[in-house]
């Protein structure tokens, strides 16, 4: 029976809430992991499950060793599935309510700095390739808007709104944004568009960026691509196409930007992840003082 309530959910996450595949995937395979372990202890119907029942699994999940994060994550998918029950009138009350989710350790999301970024992008203009022209207008597009890295290689021709200064994303959840974009960006674009992507383009394609075989380039290929450029660059840091988002938003916040602005920009729905970058500058704040006070700084 729980087989075929997974099925249900599953449809229900994929025609009503507006979830990417990717998200769907993800969920999916946690439920199908908390279904094996439901097997295991031989319960066929949701009414079986307790607040023991779900304690227990994820105590086999810590002894896994997996982080906070990942565990949180995947008592979210059960949460859901569970609330699920609960609407279709399965099961009376819904056992997971009361559980918490494992404290997690606050990491703040590495950042270049300035001189790093130009760095990089003097890097990946060094050539007038069409790869090169490609990069440098991907690196642009994502210090200059704080686009997510699906949201890059997604972006098509029709999003692009060049003489306006903007593009059209759409986002998790399939919620659409207005992003405005820099003139650096927008140069490195109108350089690739007129004289690159043809070349790289072998069939009629929507898709903005793409690779030497003129497919859309994907977010394994990209990273490898920016790991490259940053090391090339001397950079020791770890750069994704994350860290140019989160550059974006700590450089726009340290400039003095209000912070709705920025949640906007980012495309975040909950303004409380995006506030996390205002630790970052007063991390770096404190950094700066440290350095440049005198009092701050320690007698040898």
């Amino acid at each position: 029976m729980i087989k075929q309530l997974l099925k249900e959910y599953d449809y229900e996450l994929k025609s009503a809430m507006g979830l990417s595949k990717n998200t769907i995937a993800a969920y999916m395979h946690d439920l199908n992991a908390y279904y094996d372990y439901l097997v295991f202890k031989a319960i066929e119907h949701p009414n079986h499950i307790t607040k023991a029942t779900i304690h227990s699994y994820l105590m086999t999940l810590r002894k896994k060793h997996l982080s906070a994060s990942t565990v949180s994550r995947k008592l979210s998918a059960i949460k859901g599935f569970h609330q699920f029950l609960v609407n279709e009138r399965v099961v009376e009350d819904n056992v997971i309510l009361s559980i918490s989710r494992p404290k997690q350790r606050k990491r703040l999301p590495e950042v270049l700095t300035l001189q790093e970024l130009e760095s990089m992008i003097m890097v990946a203009s060094a050539s007038s390739t069409p790869l090169a022209k490609r990069n440098t207008a991907m690196i642009e597009l994502l210090y200059g808007s704080g686009l997510r890295i699906t949201e890059l290689i997604q972006l098509k021709t029709s999003d692009l709104h060049l003489n306006q200064g903007f593009i059209n994303i759409i986002g998790k959840g399939q919620k659409e944004r207005i992003v405005p974009i820099g003139n650096m960006a927008q140069t490195a674009l109108r350089i690739y568009l007129e004289s690159a992507r043809l070349e790289l383009s072998k069939v009629p394609t929507p898709f903005v960026f793409l690779n030497r075989f003129g497919k859309p380039i994907g977010r394994v290929g990209f990273f490898k691509i920016l790991k490259s450029i940053a090391s090339e660059a001397g950079i020791d840091k770890t750069v994704s196409p994350h860290t140019l988002r989160h550059s974006f938003a700590s450089h726009l916040l340290e400039a003095g930007v209000d912070l709705r602005y920025v949640q906007e920009m980012l495309g975040h729905t909950d303004i409380s992840t995006t506030e996390i970058y205002t630790h970052i500058s007063k991390k770096q704040l404190i950094a700066v003082y440290d350095h440049y006070h005198p009092h701050a700084q320690k007698k040898e």
